[in-house]
């Protein structure tokens, strides 16, 4: 991911300049492995980690497992087999766990953000609290790129597990404080998020208004610029994700 730390990353999926237009409302789709070694608590998988303007949607196509969320309202577990579909709004602390060749389609809202940053792992407070030492902990090496050294993905996730023990047993005020130290840890970053969602979702939404008024007017003209996009394969096979390794697709935004 570009721009979620305080050093700099290439972008993933990386941009396609060929690629002429975005995914349907511009989302991101990319397919899922999830991690299949034993964290800290004696579970197998995923980074548990937050979203602050992204909705998350998992489509389960391999194996089985579960999502574990926390919200203010409290821990809850939802069990995943093929055909299952999940989603989340922003503000849940979500994890997966594999229970056993668990394989998923992930749908991000606002195509871009989640690459720009749209992430905060649940390190315990006093990392949180530190930019560089949050940065320190999250970096992978030369991005996650495929090829990079999984053993370091394992570390960053061991230790965002070791928060979110803290932050379950520590109740509504914990995942309070939690949030607003994501927040606070991200404000440097608003500015460039803003300016990709109006490259990105934002501009979905206002052509969906521009052709709304077309149609109102009983004007056909944007029906004859219509379309057809393939992507025949992921552009990248295998990237180190939070929650596993990811085969990731042309994005633009």
């Amino acid at each position: 991911m570009s721009d979620r730390f305080a050093v700099r990353q290439p972008d993933y999926p990386p941009a396609r300049a060929d690629w002429p237009a975005p995914l349907p409302g511009g989302i991101g789709v990319s397919r899922l492995r999830v991690y299949d070694t034993v964290a800290p608590d004696g579970l197998v998988g995923g980074t548990p980690h937050v979203h602050l303007c992204c909705t998350e949607g998992y489509v389960v196509t391999d194996g089985e497992g579960a999502v574990q969320t926390l919200t203010i309202a409290g821990f809850r577990e939802t069990p995943l087999r093929p055909g299952v579909v999940v989603w989340f709004e922003p503000g849940t602390v979500h994890r997966l766990v594999n229970g056993g060749g668990l394989g998923i389609v992930v749908l991000m809202q606002n195509s871009g953000l989640p690459e720009a940053g749209d992430a905060v792992l649940t390190f315990p407070p006093e990392v949180l609290a530190d930019p560089a030492a949050y940065a320190s902990a999250a970096t992978l090496p030369d991005g996650g790129a495929p090829g990079a050294d999984v053993r370091a993905a394992y570390r960053r996730r061991d230790l965002a597990v070791t928060g979110f023990q803290e932050l379950r047993s520590g109740g509504p005020a914990a995942l309070a404080a939690f949030h607003a130290a994501a927040v606070a840890l991200r404000q440097p970053l608003l500015a460039r998020w803003r300016q990709r969602w109006e490259d990105g979702a934002g501009r979905a939404a206002a052509d969906t208004a521009a052709q709304l008024d077309a149609l109102q007017r009983g004007d056909p003209g944007h029906l004859g610029d219509a379309g057809v996009y393939a992507a025949n394969e992921p552009v990248e096979r295998g990237r180190l994700g939070m929650c596993g390794l990811l085969d990731t697709y042309p994005a633009t935004g």
